[in-house]
């Protein structure tokens, strides 16, 4: 099991992580207040602005203080393909 640290010391699992996003649109918004009113939603960033969220396949949502773009290609690949 590989682990991401997605800032200030906690960790997530790679395996388990459907996706990482910008908390900028308006949908991703509405997920993360939906999350929030069901009790899935983990928050992360220590009181710090909210730069990235992490979709993980057990729907829960967690908020991160780190940019997408820390987290880059998780394969190792740092090649993009067209």
């Amino acid at each position: 099991m590989k682990l991401i640290n997605i800032g200030f010391g906690n960790m997530v699992s790679q395996d388990r992580l459907v996706a990482i996003v910008s908390p900028d649109s308006a949908p991703i918004k509405r997920m993360v207040q939906e999350t929030r009113e069901r009790g899935m939603l983990i928050d992360a960033t220590y009181g710090r602005k909210t730069a990235s969220i992490f979709i993980m396949d057990s729907d829960h949502v967690i908020l991160s203080a780190l940019p997408p773009e820390k987290f880059g290609p998780l394969d190792g690949n740092t090649e993009e393909k067209a």
